[in-house]
């Protein structure tokens, strides 16, 4: 008896491109999902009172930490996960159970805990990338930079603060030279002492509001705790950690600025 001939094969490639879309959906899928437990994991359970309970990672496993390289200072790198965290344990009162909210012991707003937090970023100045020179400057060190005719000019004029005093004068406009933004307002407010020289602070810009004569109110914020708001080491150059404290300090203010915000509505 004649073998039968062979069944041909076809290739159909409407079939093959389905197939391997399949197959990368399926990947990027996984990729995603793990990608995604670089932050908040491996989880910690509950019951980690317990051997059995403990990190949870879940499928995927936590992915291995990511090397960053810095642009500058050339050749250096940051490994994620291994940057140095506050220790708030004198700051807070003890939690009951996990999970509870945090409840601060003082000023939750001179302590940077809460809304007020702040992280531990590089105490250096953010570079801009054309000439590896400090991108956030007053405008008295920005050559060519300057307020257009059109705009109010703040410099000069009173803040209001919250409880309607008139906590100090903008003094100076620190402008973003990357991103064409003004970031801050110098602010000079005065001295609790007469023999003690006026201090400056940086107010950041988006929780200002500045009218059309130029005056300036900041609702975060008493009279009193603009006064005390984290100052910066040099008068022409602010660092990465301090502006996140300063942005921390006054963007904190809508909550812990006074008992009533810190209530429910309702």
């Amino acid at each position: 008896m004649p073998t039968p001939p062979p069944t041909p094969v076809f290739l159909d490639l409407a079939a093959l491109s389905l197939y391997a879309f399949f197959a990368f959906f399926v990947f990027l899928v996984f990729w995603l999902h793990r990608e995604g437990k670089r932050e908040g994991y491996p989880l910690v359970s509950d019951r980690s009172d317990r051997p059995t309970f403990g990190t949870i990672h879940g499928f995927p496993e936590t992915p291995p930490p990511k090397v960053f390289r810095l642009h500058y200072p050339y050749g250096a790198t940051v490994t994620q996960g291994q940057q140095p965290e506050r220790d708030i344990s004198d700051l807070v009162i003890e939690d009951p159970y996990n999970g509870t909210p945090i409840t601060p012991k003082g000023d939750a707003m001179q302590d940077g805990i809460g809304a007020a937090s702040y992280a531990m970023r590089a105490d250096t100045p953010d570079l801009a990338f054309d000439d590896n020179l400090p991108k956030i400057v007053p405008l008295r060190a920005a050559s060519g930079w300057h307020v257009p005719e059109e705009d109010p000019d703040p410099r000069g004029k009173s803040v209001t603060t919250l409880d309607g005093e008139m906590a100090g004068t903008v003094v100076d406009l620190w402008v973003d030279r990357s991103e064409v933004i003004l970031r801050y307002l110098e602010v000079e407010v005065p001295s609790a002492a007469a023999a003690v020289a006026p201090k400056r602070v940086l107010v950041p810009m988006f929780l200002a509001t500045v009218n059309d004569e130029g005056e300036v109110r900041v609702l975060s914020v008493t009279a009193a705790q603009l006064a005390a708001a984290p100052g910066i080491r040099k008068p022409e150059q602010v660092t990465l950690l301090e502006e996140d404290r300063i942005s921390g300090y006054f963007g904190g203010g809508h909550l812990h600025a006074t008992p009533e915000r810190s209530e429910p509505l309702v």
